[in-house]
Order: structure tokens, then sequence, then C-alpha cells
């Protein structure tokens, strides 16, 4: 069968609100040319995350109805922490509010000043969540995967030999963990392969370091390893999951992704005393350990979309539709990161608009004329949010799951065509305000 359908029906809907290009140019004026600030309603189609914006089933909102409010030993999280023991194997599940809140516990305990925490690629957060306690995120991603054109089937992997080198040249006392971002969001949405995790589970052991997966978009990751890894295609997904999980010593997760939810995180930890010390803090800052900053609805929710996550007729459809996009894109000669990614389709800025340098932040001003152009929101990952440790100068178009169907991304691509035909048109931004750390989120930009 040639034609993947949604493997669902639509029971509820929401009105999207035409804008005209006078009000949107209003609307990017205000938000100081940053489209975090533009208000959710004067965007047609918000492909800006796919963090907390999909979609929940029928029966993730009867749980919903099923949530138990007791402050402490609530039904609803004994239900979420089955659900994911079943799923990982963790005997040590902390629910948080979300994943960089999981993020800002982790590196509260293990980070600090002369720390180094190697990577695949760190993303916004992680990296933000690391340095604000003193110690340096690095980024080890293999070679490829800095090349858009290039389609390596894991261009997510983390670079073997350039850990061990890392590890011997800064020495293994200075380094609290090792990090896989799982899929690699910041290189493309790019996955990693079940044979990289092994390996530099290896190198973990060899120098007595624990491993820990940000694994956002775990089921994602796992069906692409299905569908490109050898060996690994007569695999259920869930088993594939359950390796990737047992590789690793440690988890954040942001539910907002893979949990198929609009808020709410988790904390995994092997070490006992590790998660004895995170447990005091999450009682300080989050709320007691059964609930987590969380309402038990949100506990309920969680545990179902975890498990629908896994749905292998879901994934297909999920992986597929994205691709759809980045196909239609490459077809019309707009060069995305390639091969497309599983959560987004990453336009090379670069490539669209050369005549914009680095410094004139390319892919913030391409952004903005895709929201100009057809009320489309979209996000940069390059310069404005990474600033020198930018590899690459990227547009993220960033799907939501459940959400939107084939008609509205074909508006999108219709819409990056109309911008793609008049490019040369395009020009660079400058900052006029914005904060030392995470800038893209309240930036303020001006036209050069």
């Amino acid at each position: 069968m040639k034609t993947i359908i949604e493997p669902f029906r639509i029971k509820m809907v929401e009105p999207i609100k035409m804008t005209t290009p006078q009000e949107r140019e209003q609307a990017l004026q205000r938000a100081g040319m940053n489209l975090f600030l533009v208000p959710a309603e004067d965007v047609l189609i918000d492909l800006l995350t796919d963090s907390g914006t999909g979609a929940m089933s029928s029966e993730q909102w009867a749980g919903i109805m099923r949530g138990d409010e007791s402050y402490a030993g609530a039904k609803s999280f004994y239900r979420f922490e089955r659900c994911l023991h079943k799923i990982t194997g963790f005997e040590h599940i902390l629910p948080t509010h979300q994943g960089r809140a999981s993020e800002r516990i982790l590196f509260g305990l293990v980070g600090g000043k002369g720390k180094v925490v190697p990577s695949n690629n760190h993303f916004d957060t992680t990296r933000a969540n690391i340095e604000h306690s003193g110690a340096q995120a690095v980024d080890l991603v293999v070679d490829e995967g800095l090349d858009p054109r290039n389609r390596a089937p894991f261009k997510g992997n983390l670079d073997v030999a350039k850990l061990e080198r890392f590890i011997e040249q800064v020495g293994p006392e200075q380094i609290p963990l090792v990090m896989i971002t799982v899929t690699n969001n910041s290189g493309g949405g790019q996955p990693v392969s079940l044979q990289n995790i092994r390996e530099v589970k290896d190198i973990c052991r060899k120098y007595d370091k624990p491993l820990f997966l940000d694994a956002c978009r775990f089921a994602e990751n796992a069906y692409f390893i299905k569908l490109r890894e050898k060996g690994q295609q007569n695999r259920s997904v869930t088993e594939i999951v359950r390796e990737m999980f047992d590789l690793s010593d440690g988890a954040t997760i942001s539910a907002k992704k893979d949990g198929i939810v609009n808020i709410g995180g988790v904390l995994l930890l092997r070490n006992e005393e590790l998660c004895r010390r995170a447990r005091n803090l999450l009682i300080l800052t989050e709320g007691f350990p059964t609930y987590g900053g969380l309402a038990g609805r949100d506990l309920e929710a969680m545990a179902q979309g975890f498990e629908e996550v896994l749905h292998e007729d879901y994934l297909a459809y999920r992986l597929r539709s994205t691709e759809y996009l980045g196909e239609k894109l490459l077809s019309m000669g707009i060069q995305i990161v390639e091969p497309p990614g599983g959560h987004a389709i990453y336009i090379d800025a670069k490539d669209f608009c050369p005549h914009i340098p680095p410094e004139q932040f390319p892919g913030q001003a391409l952004a903005c004329a895709f929201y100009r152009q057809g009320g489309i929101r979209s996000s940069e990952i390059g310069s404005v949010m990474f600033g020198k440790n930018a590899t690459m100068e990227l547009v993220r178009m960033a799907i939501p799951r459940r959400v939107y169907t084939q008609s509205h991304i074909d508006y999108v691509i219709e819409i990056i065509g109309e911008v793609h035909e008049k490019r040369q048109n395009l020009k660079g931004l400058r900052i006029v305000s914005g904060p030392a750390a995470l800038r893209h989120f309240t930036a303020a930009f001006e036209e050069i």
C-alpha cells in the first residue's frame, strides 16, 4: 500500500484565524521580529516546536478525568511509574513538569565549575542548564552530521573516536557523564544507531563514566533504527527502545515530545544515591516525588501517551508525513538537512539566502519571511540560538503530533516556494536587545 493514512480520526477541531499580510507585518514588528513573541492566535500554521503542541487521544482525555489529585501517593503516579518501568526498565523514576526541569536537577547535582559534558549535540535548554551549573557542554557529533547534503542514515551519532580523544585530553575526572541526544534535535532531527549507543557505552565502561540519554524522541529514534539499521528490521520498536534504555545509566525526557502530552517530564536514574539527592532537590523545587510539579491528570495522560507512541502504525505515519514535506522541498531545489528528520524538516538557511552572512542571522531572517508570506511560524537553529557554537544556519519546521493534515503541509510547501522565488530580497538582521543565555526566546531584532 503506497498511501500511509493518519491512524486516527478527528473528533474535535479548533478554528484557525486567517490573517492578512498587513496584520502579520504588524504582529511581527510588535514582536521585535521574534516569532516566539508573536501571539499564537496570529499564526496560521504553527511549526515553532513539536514540544507540548500535539493532540492528545481520546484515551488520554479519559485519563484526564481519572486523575487522582492526592498530594502524596496518588494512584495516577503509580500507573505512570508502572508504565515507565515497563518501557525503560528503570527502577528510579521521577516525574517533573518538563524536560528542562529534569536537566536542571541532574546538572545541579553533577555539574559545576571545571566539569565538561560531552554529547553528540546538546540542545538549547540542555546546554543552558549545563552552563548555568558552571560546567561546559561539548558537541562531538560525527562529521557527516555537519553536512546538510550527506544522506548517511545515522547522522546523529556521537563520534566514538572523538569522544575517547576528548576524555583523554580533559581527563576522566572532569567528566561527570556522557550524554547522547536521541534523536539529535539541533543536528537536524537525525537518529542515533543502536550500534553507536553500544560503542559509546563501551567507552563509558572503560573510563567508568555513566551514559545518559536525552530521550525526548526515543520512540522516533527507535523506529529509525528498525527501518535503517542492519539486523534490526525484525525487532519491535518496544524491544529496541528497551535496549536503548538498558544501555544507559539515566535519562532526561521531555514528555511533551514522545509522551504526546502538553506538559510533563521524567528523570530516570540507575544510581540509588544520585536518585536520593535528586529526589530531595525535586521536593525543594518541583513538588513531592509522586507528583513532581504535575497534576495527577497529567501523570495519567503521560502514562497513556508513552504507551501510544510505541504503536508502529503511528510511528510509520509520523516519520512518513515529515518525510513528505522534506521530499517536496528538495524537489523544488530547496536544500534541507538530508535525509529528512523524524519530527521536523530543517531548511539550510545558508543555501537558501547565501547573500546574508551568519552574523546577520540568515535563519532568523528566513523564519520571519515565512511568517510574513503565509503566517507560518518556525524557529531558527543557528547563530541566534547557539551563538559561536553554531555549526549550521537552519530553520526548523517542527511538526506537532496528530495536529495538521496533508493539506496544511501542502500550504506550507507552497508558501516556502513563494519565499524561495524572491529570496534575493531577504534582508539580514541585527539584535537590538536580548539576554546572555537562551536569547532566542526573548531577543528583539531589526532589519539591516
